[in-house]
């Protein structure tokens, strides 16, 4: 539908469109996750939360998320189609999506209780009455997950990508509005056990709230463009549905899977006072620049990789997918090296206030640790997924998927024995690095070869350089923290400030070692926009 457009507009523009409008609705999602610690500690409130968001919540990152699986669905059929195709497409796409949802609804509402006591069965009795209250409340999201992801796909294929990348924004500002309304009227009274159902109200409350307005907002923007209103269409048989159904189902069920590993890690995590706060609060320090990073890769490579996927293209699509493996690797292991090396300073820098006390940074900087080192296989696989999704194929990456379900449940079993809730996260970095293997050897087979000696030496020496990075940062931090110290908020700015930029320095330096193709035109655009400025 946005071939002609997009063509005319480079994927470094787009890419910095999407960067910035995600920018900041991830400082907004930043300043939002500070407040709740602020307010709420690793304490009962959170953690309810944090089981009670699982279904609903992780509906919506996934499948309401850019380069979730109804984004990719609609983007990879209706890049190839015209814009009057689309409104039908789309309105009897989002009925499907709607009757299916509801049901979910109505099912998560019954039987809240039943489903946190199977998440999280260790839970003590106030905290689970707090989670099954929560759940209800935050229901609905499962609904808005399918109808955001929907308007994000179509937004972007009419190549309209500032709205769908910012409007995450609505959502944390409503939290902020309400939390902040709730700190002050019962001021340091907001840790007492008493207010913990009001505490779990407010924050469920205006999450939904926010899933709400970031639906609308969307909505009206399709409704200005002619891609579809809510008018309800049954006709199946409408050209370009079925191949969106094609891609759709089997995508979603992947990512049901990913679900199913989520719900795994907070099975064993319900045994361990404060696992699944740490976990939240370190996975979202990770998904602030990995969100950032994948929309700028994923957002303008899908369109591509969908206009790639015939046999005399094979060469470009090969290109594209060592572009994107690559700029996955240099963008995802010099932060890899910070966040093992700077765990520490990085959660007391964040968090570290109110009820967020030096305790909890001692709980939630490990599991950083462990998040931070998956990072380059989490978006290194989702780039190949989407590759899949160009090629009109969900299936595999769905069996891919339920392999990695007992793969996942094992490692938990045994790690969580030796490393506690790192040990979680662990097993899900290692699950990742399967994917990512398997998906790059059946694309290997699939496309009559990948040259993966070549790719595998450059990971290998761009892996060297994040673990030189980590060390010079390390130990930069350790000595600023003898001679100067960390006690004064300034003083730790800086120590983050001179160890990180230590750390992408290292990384770079061995990079350009390497010389890429990728890292040159990464730097001549920096050096051309320098020049104009």
């Amino acid at each position: 539908m946005s071939a002609d457009r997009t063509s005319s507009r480079s994927l470094a523009k787009i890419a910095g469109i999407v960067a910035v409008a995600t920018l900041i609705s991830k400082v907004f999602g930043l300043f939002r996750e500070v407040a709740i610690a602020a307010a709420f500690g690793v304490g009962p409130v959170v953690n309810a939360y944090a089981y009670a968001y699982v279904i609903p919540g992780f509906l919506l990152i996934l499948l309401g998320g850019i380069n979730g699986p109804f984004h990719s669905a609609l983007v990879s059929v209706l890049a190839k189609r015209k814009k009057e195709e689309a409104a039908p497409i789309v309105e009897t796409v989002t009925t499907f999506v709607s009757i299916i949802f509801i049901a979910i609804v109505a099912v998560l509402i019954a039987f809240a209780g039943l489903f946190i006591d199977i998440l999280a069965p260790g839970l003590e009795p106030t905290t689970r009455a707090s989670a099954v209250q929560q759940l209800q409340i935050m229901a609905p999201l499962s609904i808005l997950a399918g109808l955001i992801g929907i308007g994000f796909g179509t937004l972007n294929a009419s190549d309209r990508y500032w709205l769908p990348s910012i409007s995450p924004i609505f959502s944390s500002v409503v939290t902020l509005v309400g939390l902040g309304g709730l700190m002050l009227y019962l001021g340091d009274r907001i840790q007492a056990p008493q207010y913990i159902t009001l505490g779990g109200i407010v924050l469920a409350g205006t999450t939904l709230a926010g899933g709400i307005l970031q639906w609308l907002v969307q909505l009206v923007e399709q409704w200005r463009g002619g891609l579809g209103t809510l008018k309800l269409r049954f006709d199946w048989r409408t050209p370009g549905v079925s191949d969106v159904m094609k891609v759709m189902a089997p995508a979603a069920l992947s990512s049901g899977m990913l679900h199913i590993n989520v719900y795994t890690d907070l099975y064993f995590a319900s045994a361990i006072e404060g696992a699944a706060a740490a976990m939240r609060y370190a996975n979202f320090i990770v998904l602030t620049p990995l969100g950032i990073i994948s929309n700028m890769l994923l957002v303008p490579l899908l369109p591509v990789f969908s206009r790639l996927t015939g046999i005399e293209h094979r060469s470009d699509l090969k290109l594209r997918i060592r572009q994107g493996l690559i700029l996955t690797a240099l963008s995802m292991l010099p932060l890899t090296a910070i966040f093992i090396a700077l765990a520490v300073p990085i959660v007391r820098l964040i968090y570290e206030r109110y009820a967020f006390d030096a305790k909890a940074s001692a709980i939630v900087a490990p599991v950083l640790m462990a998040y931070g080192f998956g990072m380059f296989f989490y978006l290194g696989r989702d780039i190949l997924v989407r590759v899949f999704y160009a090629l009109g194929d969900g299936e595999t990456p769905f069996r891919v998927s339920i392999i990695n379900i007992f793969i996942n449940a094992v490692l938990d079993y045994f790690l969580i024995e030796y490393f506690a809730t790192p040990g979680l996260v662990m097993a899900t970095v290692s699950v990742n690095f399967f994917s990512m293997v398997c998906l790059l050897w059946i694309l290997h087979r699939r496309l009559g070869g990948l040259p993966l000696v070549e790719w595998g030496s450059i990971f290998a020496g761009l892996t060297l350089g994040s673990i030189l990075a980590s060390a010079c940062s390390w130990a930069f931090n350790w000595g600023w923290e003898q001679a100067v110290g960390t006690d004064k908020p300034l003083f730790l700015v800086l120590d983050l400030g001179f160890a990180s930029a230590i750390a992408f320095v290292v990384f770079f330096l061995v990079a350009l070692q390497f010389k890429l193709p990728e890292l040159e035109l990464l730097r001549d655009r920096v050096r051309q926009k320098f020049s104009r400025r």
